[in-house]
């Protein structure tokens, strides 16, 4: 999680010449960095900011470190106004005195010539006004998000991964405010007007990004776990939601914590674990030392809350838990590896969570989590390698994204499958021990992997890790009349831009007579793999070429299972085979080409089936998740009236069941709400919402209650600003209503009203939080209001590069996403294509990002 880019010089950068102002370029260059980490050693900082809720943060900072070369400026980074320096004062060995420090602020530099100096250890000290851009501030609490590069946009540093350091943070806060940091608390005092004073311990070494605090009015709750005081601060006013959901919280940590330390055989590296719930929190979580940030939402689920959302619950502490080994002991040198401290927590986290939730298959869960999502970037015109080059810091917040976060978990699972789980265990224990607070690459890791493995993991890491693109497979049943043999033929019809084929393993699996008739784990190498079947294989239901959650790819169906799955798929007794077969039906649905479609009327009578019929929770949240995406994007406004009420019968006809768990429940009726449009239905939610009932003995929370206004509002327009009044005088939770409040002109019966909102939005300080723009983004483009929304999409796309500056890294393609959810029309696809037409020289990245958020509008517009 990043912020601008931050700035800093390489003004020649070749460190055995002078630095030349007139070369400065804004941003970390890779240039820069790699000079300055030969430059710059044993770097502590000691920081201290008096914190207001809205007034200017007055700050110092002293930075000690020991200076190899002077033949090149020392050169900070602080990306804020050049006002904000008050002085800076320079202490060069120990035989020199302090004094006023020769100094030019440029490009969000700070250059400090020290060529009259001899190497040795150096102080700097600057006074200044804390920047603004990264505190996340308001009346009640402000909190830092300085992920990937901009802790230079509160305070000077040196601000890259490959420079670690010690901190020592001091806050003067306002009466009445707790803080937490990444150090323990050392000391607390009065300190002048009625404020209180927080001294935080001296930290290990830690790369800028992670550096964190927060402080507001926050309650507190402390546990033991491992041994050690852990305290989670929270804001939520809902003392049941609170106590309903904080065992588990704590002990879902201590279960991550006692699992890493097991397979790592490393202790927690850190003197501190804390974790701040924070409301409207950009991210779901960021790993913070000692010091972990979570969106509040996440967390503290409500009573109703599904398994599935437990599971995500689970995962997304196991992910933050893990970067405390994976990313933070051991950090990446430079943002291209970004992704290999987010592989590893992923990576870990699905192996973390197994042990909580015994009664799931994880396997199905791992699939459903990371392939839908991963094909859904990988497949557009924006796709990009896992590996990313990167001239720059100030574009590392454009790295991100599903390949990361979703695919490359999927490799490493190959990976490991591959080599085996003794070996990737005792890889990883030898890269954490040899890289301890310290810096590494990937490369650094399959060197250690590769010494004991049969397989060129080099040439396997090529085309997987450091070249783009999705593998494409057909395959075929063919028969050898020599020998009466019968093959599985699988051809790889699409080469990486080298020209090389990806290998994989992947399970087979061929289904007769409604059972499994033959299945096999195997290795797909080169153009063609040939597999040999059994004799007694004859007449076949379907086959799949990518049976479960190991393969990925777009591996085609042939027409007869494709037929028979369309008919028959709710019927696959295996709960991972279903699963994959949901997934390929899809793929085929919005990759197929004109011969190799499904008509989208089609499956979705398919997906009705489904919902009518699965009872594997993950299973049946995808099927939901399908058919929300067919039913708003693929089929046409007019059928839709057609198919509603068949769909909402069937929701209704499981919400009223009584023998129906409340898990299940709570799916399927949030699932009518976003879908359901007939006026029997619309009635009965108005009703519901109306009386603030539960639904069938579902508890309904506050957050539930918002949703159903948005959605009332937007099928009941005549109504729409009496059902958003009603809802925000019914809300007790402060933070909610004041998001409640910020989305209400979105959902406006008025267009200028929702015109108003938008053109609000064009102002950066209008879009924070950024999870309550979008969110009002998603009902300005809901599809019901898609003809009078699409005026905002040339002007949301012009608005990118500047969202890409002053918004957090995953900012700019939810900004995106939102902006297409709604729109499926050939007028709304024309603007995408113009806008990049017109701008041959656009930046290669947003492009990437617009390409990825407009793929299916791209491929479905009507």
């Amino acid at each position: 999680m990043v912020r601008l880019f931050l700035t800093v010089i390489c003004l020649n950068l070749v460190l055995t010449m002078p630095m030349d102002a007139q070369e400065i370029e804004r941003g970390v260059s890779f240039e820069l960095a790699t000079n300055r980490k030969a430059q710059i050693t044993n770097v502590e900082y000691d920081l201290e900011l008096k914190l207001e809720p809205t007034d200017p943060i007055a700050a110092t900072m002293t930075v000690r470190f020991d200076l190899a070369k002077t033949n090149a400026p020392v050169v900070l980074d602080f990306n804020a106004q050049r006002k904000n320096i008050e002085s800076v004062l320079l202490t060069p060995q120990l035989a020199y005195s302090a004094g006023t420090a020769k100094h030019e602020i440029k490009n969000g530099h700070i250059i400090i010539p020290v060529s009259d100096f001899k190497p040795g250890k150096f102080k700097v000290s600057i006074k200044f006004t804390a920047g603004n851009q990264s505190l996340n501030r308001n009346d009640k609490f402000l909190y830092t998000l300085l992920v990937p590069d901009r802790a230079s946009t509160v305070f000077p540093c040196f601000d890259q991964p490959d420079i670690k350091a010690k901190f020592r943070l001091k806050l003067d806060l306002p009466q009445g405010w707790s803080a937490s940091a990444n150090g323990a608390i050392e000391s607390q005092q009065p300190s002048e007007g009625q404020r209180q004073s927080l001294s935080f311990k001296q930290t290990k070494p830690i790369s800028t990004y992670l550096f964190a605090f927060a402080a507001g009015e926050f309650q507190s709750i402390t546990r033991e776990i491992e041994g050690r005081s852990v305290t989670m601060f929270h804001r939520e006013s809902d003392k049941e939601k609170v106590e309903r959901n904080v065992d588990d919280i704590f002990k879902i940590h201590s279960l991550a914590i006692d699992w890493m330390q097991d397979y790592t055989k490393i202790d927690y590296p850190f003197d501190k674990f804390d974790f701040v719930l924070i409301p409207s929190f950009q991210y779901g979580g960021m790993e913070h030392i000692g010091n972990i940030f979570y969106n509040a939402d996440q967390l503290f689920l409500e009573e109703s809350a599904t398994k599935d959302q437990k599971l995500n619950r689970a995962s997304l502490i196991a992910h933050e838990t893990a970067h405390m080994w994976f990313g933070n002991l051991v950090t990446m040198k430079w943002f291209d590896d970004v992704w290999l401290k987010e592989v590893f927590a992923n990576f870990m986290a699905a192996k973390i969570v197994h042990p909580r939730f015994p009664k799931i298959n994880h396997d199905l869960g791992f699939m459903l989590k990371h392939h839908p999502r991963a094909y859904g970037e990988d497949r557009s015109g924006g796709t990009y390698p896992i590996q990313q080059k990167l001239d720059n810091l100030r574009n590392a917040g454009t790295l991100y994204g599903r390949i990361i976060y979703q695919k490359a978990p999927i490799v490493m699972r190959q990976l490991e499958t591959m080599i085996g789980q003794r070996q990737m265990q005792k890889g990883l224990q030898e890269y954490l021990e040899k890289f301890s607070y310290d810096n590494a690459v990937w490369d650094d890791l399959i060197e250690i992997l590769d010494r004991d493995s049969k397989i060129d993991l080099k040439q396997w890491s090529a085309a997987w890790v450091k070249e783009p693109g999705t593998p494409e497979v057909d395959s075929k049943l063919t028969d050898n009349a020599k020998t009466e043999t019968k093959f599985l033929t699988i051809r790889q019809t699409r080469t990486t831009p080298s020209d090389k084929f990806w290998s994989q393993q992947v399970d087979i699996k061929l289904y007769a007579d409604g059972k499994v008739a033959y299945e096999t784990r195997t290795m797909i190498e080169g153009k063609t793999t040939d597999i040999e079947l059994p004799k007694n294989v004859q007449n076949y239901d379907f086959y799949l070429a990518n049976g479960s959650e190991l393969g990925y790819g777009y591996f085609r169906l042939d027409q007869k299972s494709k037929n028979w799955l369309l008919k028959n798929v709710q019927t696959i007794a295996d709960d991972v085979t279903r699963g994959a077969a949901w997934l390929a039906l899809y793929e085929s649905l919005v990759r197929g080409t004109k011969t190799e479609e499904i008509e989208p009327r089609s499956y979705l009578k398919t997906l009705i089936a489904g919902v009518a019929s699965e009872a594997e929770p993950l299973n049946r949240q995808n099927i939901l998740s399908q058919l929300s995406t067919v039913y708003w994007k693929f089929i046409e406004p007019a059928d839709r009236a057609k198919f509603a009420p068949e769909i909402e019968k069937t929701l209704w006809t499981w919400i009223d069941d009584d023998k129906c768990e409340s898990d299940a429940k709570s799916a399927y009726y949030k699932s009518l709400v976003n879908i359901g449009s007939t006026d029997e239905t619309v009635k009965r939610l108005f009703k519901i919402w109306e009386s603030e009932s539960e639904v069938n003995g579902l508890p309904l929370a506050e957050s539930d209650f918002m949703t159903l206004a948005y959605e009332l509002a937007l099928r009941m327009p005549d109504k729409s600003d009496e059902i958003m009044r009603l809802q925000l005088d019914r809300m007790k939770n402060e933070d909610r209503k004041n998001r409640f409040a910020f989305v209400t002109p979105a959902l406006s019966a008025n267009q200028s009203t929702r015109d108003a909102f938008f053109e609000s939005l064009k102002d950066a300080k209008n879009r924070r939080p950024e999870r309550w723009t979008l969110e009002g983004l998603k009902y300005l483009h809901h599809p019901l209001r898609a003809a009078v929304s699409e005026k905002y999409l040339l002007p949301s796309l012009e608005l990118l590069e500047e969202i890409q500056s002053t918004g957090d890294i995953f900012f700019p393609k939810r900004w995106l996403v939102e902006t297409f959810s709604g729109h499926r029309t050939s007028s709304a696809a024309s603007v995408v294509e113009d806008f990049l037409k017109d701008r041959p020289d656009y930046s290669y990245r947003l492009k990437n990002k617009i390409l990825q958020a407009a793929d299916l509008l791209l491929k479905i517009r009507k």
